[in-house]
């Protein structure tokens, strides 16, 4: 019984920690040009659940007004990072 907890903790470790790893970037399609989200960067230095909440994973309902109202918000309360629309927005 107790190998078998044992192995139930590792593999729930290591299922966390991939899923934690999360990707490099994201990019998010937008009709004023495609936004690449360096993802790995942000989170160096930000919680998961400041942006996912408690609930990892994609966030639902992720869209403009989300994204303005969480990332820009954000970068604009720091005092770093993108805040025009041309510095996210890119037109292919």
């Amino acid at each position: 019984m107790t190998k078998y907890l044992a192995g139930m903790f590792a593999a729930a470790f290591v299922a966390t920690s991939a899923f934690a790893a999360g990707p490099e970037t994201i990019t998010l399609e937008a009709k004023p040009g495609n936004v690449t989200f360096p993802h790995k960067a942000h989170q160096a230095n930000t919680k998961c659940a400041t942006c996912h909440g408690a609930k990892p994973g994609k966030i639902e309902g992720f869209g403009k007004d989300k994204a303005h109202a969480l990332c820009v918000e954000c970068h604009k309360t720091q005092a770093k990072g993108p805040t025009k629309c041309a510095e996210c927005h890119k037109k292919a």
